[in-house]
């Protein structure tokens, strides 16, 4: 597998860059994590080697990052990525039964924590922390589109609309 960024990302790697002073460009890192997730889906230890380069780092500087925060990802996700919010308002409120049904749904291991994704590559379902909707949980992302107060007939209409 190799990594060759678009010359969109190498731009705004460029520009994030000269946000920072001399010498602490290491500050941009997350923000070039981001911008490197953004385009490609997910984080390659090729992708990792690129930004290190352009940041003036050690591969392993980000590798640190990327398997850290988990809002990042090392793997490619399926076309539709289901998010559930795991903090403690939204698991009061069912959200882990929200999990466990979804993966039950999607053939998937209720019990694993990470990213996970169907062998179709159509779905992949994974935690998120706080989506910031504590009182209308249990709460979940598709993608983009939010969803509040999530039960069994609002997931079949979740992974229906994916079609």
């Amino acid at each position: 597998m190799s990594f060759t960024p678009s010359e969109n990302l190498k731009q705004e790697v460029a520009e994030l860059l000269t946000h920072y002073p001399e010498g602490e460009q290491r500050s941009a890192s997350l923000m070039v994590l981001h911008a490197i997730q953004s385009e490609a889906g997910y984080i390659s230890k090729e992708a990792m080697q690129w930004a290190a380069g352009e940041i003036g780092i050690q591969p392993l500087n980000l590798y640190e990052l990327v398997t850290f925060y988990p809002m990042l990802r090392e793997e490619q996700p399926g076309k539709y990525v289901l998010k559930v919010c795991r903090t403690l308002s939204c698991a009061l409120a069912g959200g882990m039964d929200l999990h466990r049904s979804l993966c039950n749904k999607l053939k998937l291991d209720p019990k694993k924590h990470g990213l996970q994704t169907t062998e179709d590559k159509k779905f992949s379902i994974e935690f998120a922390e706080c989506l910031a909707s504590c009182g209308t949980g249990p709460v979940m992302m598709c993608n983009d589109d939010f969803f509040e107060a999530v039960d069994d007939t609002k997931t079949a209409e979740i992974l229906g609309g994916c079609e």
